[in-house]
């Protein structure tokens, strides 16, 4: 397959910036995911990749290749996209042999390569079928099938799921990263959608406003955000913020919040003079009659295993995830106390997370 390195990548578009000096590398066989909500650069990014798009300025390497400027013809990669793009006058068949058809690749080995992939696809069932009576799944699964055919060194994803209902989207992630694993391909995709990308991914990219604010595995972002945004983006409940003012130096290992001293990660930077703010996951939350902050229960939530407690406090409504039965009624005074190994602090004017021992070597944009 393909390793892929984009440096300082940029595409404008008369006065608008769409994407502003990316850098990333793409390992080969990884399964990389380009994040982020709608307008953030991402499929622009992809079209790059693909050769749909110019960049404006920066580079694109497959292999070691400069492919810039080389039109996708001659990138040796397939698209996958939202619709299916499907050829609806011809059978299922007929749609994966397409693009060897259109290159004059013999007929014996058309026939091979078709029968390889409907049995990976498992739809040699659905071979001679029109495409027009098909469930969006197996459409799908047909324009994946037409990518795989033609053997290319890596596959453009454009949130190929887009169009599933939610049920069916679960499943069919399941399945097409399986498939991913079986053939060890080189696979960009695109998604806004934050769960998909967690469940899918071997390497995250997020984006916003055109710039890559964070990459890196699921659980490092998840785990250690490097911007505000990434923290408010990535997890369902979001981290909750507290907003606070105070200075301290390298080496301390706690803030004080409300009078109240809170435990953090070891500072490596200075923070003196600056607006800050505290980032903690719900689950680092931990309810109880005693902790650093007090409040109220505001609201409840039931998910079955777990509940997310909404306490509200002095610093604004604070999320908890507790376990399903853990008593809150409304109203009823809380304690809150937080695991501070694992909290985050941001500095509230650039949104940047201050360096600590818990998120050295996390990968800013």
């Amino acid at each position: 397959m393909a390793e892929i390195v984009i440096q300082n990548l940029r595409k404008e578009f008369g006065a608008f910036i769409a994407v502003q000096g990316s850098s990333f590398t793409i390992g080969d066989g990884e399964f990389f995911m380009l994040l982020g909500p709608s307008g953030c650069g991402k499929t622009t990014t992809l079209r790059m990749i693909a050769g749909l798009e110019i960049p404006t300025s920066g580079q694109i390497l497959i292999d070691g290749q400069d492919v810039s400027r080389l039109p996708a013809s001659q990138r040796d990669i397939a698209m996958v996209f939202q619709m299916f793009a499907l050829y609806p006058h011809l059978n299922v068949r007929k749609n994966i042999a397409y693009p060897l058809v259109s290159q004059g690749v013999p007929r014996a080995e058309v026939a091979r390569r078709v029968a390889e992939v409907a049995r990976i696809l498992q739809i040699e069932h659905l071979m001679d079928k029109g495409v027009g009576g098909l469930s969006g799944g197996d459409r799908q699964r047909v324009a994946l099938g037409r990518a795989i055919v033609r053997r290319p060194k890596a596959f453009m994803m454009d949130e190929p799921l887009g169009a599933l209902d939610a049920e069916f989207r679960e499943t069919m992630a399941e399945e097409l990263r399986a498939l991913h694993d079986r053939m060890g391909a080189t696979t960009v995709y695109v998604t806004h959608d934050q769960l998909e990308a967690m469940q899918m991914g071997d390497k995250i990219v997020v984006m916003n406003h055109g710039v890559v604010e964070q990459f890196g595995t699921p659980q490092d972002i998840y785990d250690h955000p490097a911007t505000l945004f990434v923290a408010d983006f990535i997890g369902s409940p979001a981290m909750n913020f507290l907003p606070f003012e105070g200075g301290f130096a390298p080496g301390d290992v706690s803030v004080t919040l409300g009078g109240a001293q809170i435990a953090v990660p070891r500072l490596h930077e200075a923070t003196e003079g600056r607006k800050l703010v505290l980032g903690v996951r719900p689950e680092h939350v931990t309810l109880g009659e005693t902790g650093a902050l007090r409040g109220r229960v505001l609201a409840s939530e039931y998910l079955g295993t777990s509940q997310i407690i909404t306490v509200e406090t002095a610093h604004g409504p604070i999320k908890a995830r507790a376990p399903s039965g853990q008593p809150a009624r409304l109203g009823e005074p809380l304690a809150l106390s937080f695991a501070g190994p694992r909290l985050t602090l941001f500095d509230q004017s650039t949104g940047r997370a201050f360096l600590t021992d818990a998120n050295a070597g996390v990968h800013h944009g």
